[in-house]
């Protein structure tokens, strides 16, 4: 009895299904790149922690900035720019989509959480924020790199596999920067005392009843400004109206935020898309015969050391550990779990569904795993960026430490399951 068992297991372990890989490969296939991403960001730790201190807090600040202002731009512009064309642009339609509509159902199951949480009343909507809206960019593009480079990968030849995830993951970038300074941003206000910075033993769950006019007053900072506002009279009228206009475009400006929504990552994507969608414009940077392709190449060779940049910043600002929260272990417990596991069986419902009813490319695995991907990553370190310049920066640090040291063993069990499924 006891052999016949073993058997079993080891031909359902070792059986191909579908002309695919068996479990165990795909065991195999989706643990090697969590592994390869913990052992990079455990040398960052270890670089980072005080034993060996030559990756302090300032070195991981200048890195950051490295990788966000030049490394990653560089490996978008050569990416994407190479993978699209018009008619790819127009069949892709549906991954900004996508982004979308994980955003949308990400806050969806965040309310429901943070309902039955009741956080903190200062943090629920930044509970609901941590829980919607998820990495899309950065480790997206880090599991692809690390997947791709195994020989044994089930998308194929490992740099189209690489070239077409990366694409694919550049295309719907820009729609997250523009999610995250928008809806973000505004999500994150703090709430009408002016501050998240309360007492910890007076932390309400609910929204105060009433506060006083003089608590009330609205800051003169852009983001509260009207859009709309009454100018002051002024004597000469045609001055008055050049100062109206003016204002109006400052504060249409602010309040879409967009010096910060064009950051160099989304302009290169932009830049990208245009120079790809031209012909003649991508065969004179783009084909590998162009008299100006020693630029994307310049740009490959600058993008390829973004991964384990990007890893050793990640894995060194771990060292500082959760630092204090206000939010509590239950706040803190029911964000990571709302994160990693309830999110992800929407999406995958989700992208079944769009499957379908016909809107996705037909035959494209690895297209189908990168919209299964934007529904499983961890909390995004952008929008803890702006919850830290909107004044709770503490609690967004504690929640990604969090979140991403979970992320290594949710993010192993679903890739596990959609190679299943794919494959």
């Amino acid at each position: 009895m006891i052999d016949r068992m073993q058997r079993f297991l080891v031909e359902v372990l070792t059986e191909t299904p579908r002309g695919g890989t068996s479990v165990f490969g795909s065991i195999k296939i989706a643990v090697l790149p969590i592994a390869k991403v913990f052992t990079m960001c455990f040398l960052g730790f270890l670089m980072a922690s005080k034993f060996v201190n030559i990756l302090p807090s300032n070195g991981r600040k200048l890195l950051n900035g490295l990788v966000f202002s030049l490394l990653l731009p560089c490996l978008i512009f050569a990416q994407l720019g190479q993978a699209i064309t018009f008619q790819k642009m127009i069949e892709w339609w549906f991954i900004p989509v996508n982004v979308v509509i994980a955003s949308i159902t990400g806050s969806i199951i965040g309310l429901l959480v943070a309902s039955v949480a009741r956080p903190p009343y200062p943090y629920f909507k930044f509970t609901i924020i941590q829980i919607g809206i998820g990495n899309i960019g950065n480790v997206p593009l880090v599991l692809i790199a690390a997947l791709c480079q195994d020989k044994s990968n089930p998308f194929g030849d490992s740099s189209k596999c690489s070239q077409d995830g990366n694409a694919y993951i550049s295309f719907g970038q820009w729609v997250g920067a523009i999610l995250v300074y928008t809806y973000v941003f505004n999500m994150l206000a703090p709430p009408p005392g002016g501050t998240f910075d309360v007492e910890e033993g007076s932390l309400p769950v609910k929204n105060p009843t009433r506060i006083s006019s003089n608590s009330a007053a609205k800051d003169s900072t852009p983001e509260n400004v009207p859009l709309l506002t009454v100018d002051i009279i002024s004597n000469d009228s045609s001055h008055k109206k050049k100062d109206e206009v003016k204002h109006f475009l400052t504060v249409i400006y602010e309040k879409l935020k967009l010096k910060q929504i064009f950051q160099p990552p989304i302009i290169a994507s932009v830049v990208a898309i245009f120079i790809g969608c031209v012909p003649f414009l991508k065969k004179l940077i783009f084909t590998s015969d162009a008299p100006l392709y020693f630029f994307t190449d310049s740009c490959m060779i600058l993008g390829e050391a973004m991964i384990p940049c990007i890893l050793l910043a990640l894995g060194g600002n771990l060292v500082d550990g959760p630092g204090s929260s206000k939010l509590g272990l239950r706040t803190t417990a029911a964000i990571v779990f709302g994160r990693l596991v309830l999110v992800p069986p929407t999406g995958l419902g989700i992208v079944m569904l769009a499957d379908k009813l016909g809107f996705l490319p037909p035959d494209d695995k690895m297209f189908r795993f990168v919209l299964l991907l934007q529904h499983t990553m961890p909390s995004s370190v952008l929008a803890g960026a702006v919850a830290n310049l909107r004044g709770c920066g503490r609690e967004a640090a504690a929640v990604l430490f969090w979140v991403h040291i979970f992320a290594i063993f949710s993010m192993a069990g679903w890739i596990i399951l959609y190679l299943h499924l794919l494959f």
